[in-house]
């Protein structure tokens, strides 16, 4: 199987029927209760697009060149930026759009939650679980244990973002666990197995010398662990970009630091 011919069986037909969906959820009204929707939706999509492309690029870059996966030169095209094929961008591009539709074809069709409760412990104790996550992927990488040089890699890479967004909303994430989790575990069980699909039939390959040997069904657990950290950044963060909460929080802080700015210039 090509990797043109992965993207269009597993992405982009999907991609094409969401983005039918939700032109026609637009065309008939239907809104997120709880969300800014219509265009700020679609912009939210585009700029996650746009973070995607930005933040992933040196970084699967740095893997290819160092070996930890490569590709078969019969199944892409050939043309290459970097150390990746072009393809490993529009995959960048698709898996970000697709998963983004089918965030918002659930967010239009699930009921809102109850009443919300700010909570400063729900940001602080997985903000702290998670910082303890990437600093046991750091050691790994000081430590150069190459069977867990692909999974450091990959954690040490996707955890300080996500931490970002816990530490700015985790009790907003966790209002919407509904919607979030609805969002990541089906986007992120089906990459997985289109994955596993492409892996056995040779279009990538994995370096068994630096990946744990460790297998979730026929998939390396390293690339399973990258479906979900990157679906759920893509979760988390449509899930706060576009929630009256963050938009209510955010203002919140603006205002208490622009209040005491004044406050400071006026002891002045």
């Amino acid at each position: 199987m090509t990797y043109f011919g992965f993207l269009f069986r597993f992405l982009t037909i999907p991609l094409i029927l969401f983005l039918t969906v939700a032109v026609l959820d637009e065309r008939r009204g239907k809104t997120i209760p709880g969300f800014r929707n219509g265009r700020m939706v679609w912009m939210a999509i585009g700029l996650h697009v746009v973070l995607a492309v930005l933040y992933t690029t040196p970084w699967d870059n740095y893997l290819v060149a160092t070996g930890v996966w490569r590709y078969d030169p019969d199944l892409v095209s050939g043309l290459f930026f970097g150390w990746v094929p072009l393809e490993e961008y529009i995959f960048f591009v698709l898996e970000t759009i697709l998963t983004g539709l089918w965030w918002w074809f659930l967010a239009r069709r699930l009921s809102p939650p109850g009443e919300f409760k700010p909570s400063k412990y729900i940001r602080i104790t997985s903000l702290v679980a998670l910082g303890l996550v990437w600093l046991g992927a750091v050691y790994l990488l000081i430590a150069d244990w190459k069977p867990g040089a692909y999974l450091a890699l990959i954690l040490a890479w996707a955890l300080p973002p996500i931490a970002l967004q816990l530490a700015f909303g985790a009790d907003i994430l966790w209002h919407h666990r509904k919607l979030v989790s609805l969002t990541v575990l089906p986007a992120f069980l089906y990459l997985s197995v289109t994955d596993s699909l492409a892996i056995a039939s040779g279009t990538w390959m994995i370096d068994p010398m630096q990946t744990t040997g460790l297998f979730l069904g026929t998939l390396p657990i390293e690339e399973a662990v990258f479906f979900l950290v990157t679906v759920m950044l893509i979760g988390f963060g449509l899930t706060l970009t576009l929630a009256h909460l963050s938009k209510a929080r955010w203002s919140s802080w603006m205002s208490s630091r622009l209040a005491g700015r004044m406050g400071n210039d006026q002891g002045k």
